[in-house]
């Protein structure tokens, strides 16, 4: 099989790799009451802490027009805050509320189990080299960027 031939079929493969897991995980997160968008937001400010507004789209790979509207329905449900920058005051920053870190802390070893589940049909050797792989194709097309 020629070269672009079997890239091809790795794209392709990779892709519907994405799609039925990632499926299988929105399905999970849909059940704990957000959208997986407001998930990501949720786990972000939990595993990193307070994060500037204008910064959050970029780490949870979301178009930046799209966090205000995430942004406004967490703050609604209570489960986020928009904190002002004590030193630059165009700068505001999403932090976790009290609501927000007990929900996530009662549905987030679920949902890393649920990850793990779909992803031990690999072997932990599967998993390195797949982990390898995928970093180092996608370093390298961001370097093309």
């Amino acid at each position: 099989m020629e070269d672009s031939k079997k890239s091809l079929k790795l794209f392709i493969v990779l892709s519907r790799a994405y799609k039925v897991v990632n499926e299988q995980v929105n399905r999970y997160i849909q059940q704990t009451g957000l959208n997986p968008t407001e998930f990501a937001v949720l786990e972000l400010l939990y595993h990193k802490g307070p994060q500037p507004l204008q910064q959050i789209g970029g780490k949870i790979l979301l178009a930046s027009g799209s966090i205000t509207y995430v942004v406004d329905k967490l703050e609604k449900k209570q489960l986020l805050r928009r904190v002002a920058c004590p030193e630059d005051r165009r700068i505001t920053h999403a932090a976790i509320t009290q609501d927000g870190i007990e929900l996530i802390e009662g549905v987030f070893p679920e949902h890393e189990q649920n990850i793990h589940d779909l992803i031990s049909v690999l072997s932990e050797e599967e998993v390195d080299s797949a982990t390898k792989i995928l970093r180092k194709l996608g370093l390298s097309v961001k370097d093309l960027s």
